[in-house]
C-alpha cells in the first residue's frame, strides 16, 4: 500500500487550518500591511522544497509555500470581512 497521498493530503489539510487563524491573528494585530511576511514565508518555502530531496517532505513545503502566498489574498478578503463587521476591527487598522 502507498500512503503518500493520505500523507499528503492530511498535511494539507492541518496546513490550511494552521492558516485560517493565522491569517485571521495577523490581520487583527498588524492589518494588511504584513502581506509581505507571508510572501517572504511563501519564497522562503518555495526554495525549500526545490532543495528537499524526500518527495513527501518536498510536496508539503509546496503546500505551505502556496498557502503562504494564498494568505496574502485571504489578509485582503479578512479585511472586507471585517468592514462587514464579521470579526472584530484589532489594533492593526488604521483610523
Amino acid at each position: 500500500m502507498n500512503f503518500t497521498g493520505i500523507i499528503v493530503g492530511l498535511a494539507t489539510f492541518l496546513i490550511i487550518g494552521v492558516f485560517h487563524p493565522i491569517v485571521i491573528k495577523a490581520e487583527y494585530y498588524l492589518g494588511t500591511k504584513c502581506w509581505w511576511m507571508f510572501l517572504v514565508a511563501g519564497i522562503l518555502f518555495c526554495l525549500l522544497s526545490l532543495i528537499a530531496e524526500n518527495f513527501i517532505v518536498s510536496t508539503i513545503l509546496g503546500v505551505v509555500a502556496f498557502s503562504s502566498f494564498w494568505s496574502i489574498l485571504e489578509l485582503i478578503h479578512q479585511k472586507e470581512r471585517v468592514k462587514k463587521g464579521w470579526f472584530p476591527e484589532g489594533p492593526g487598522h488604521r483610523r
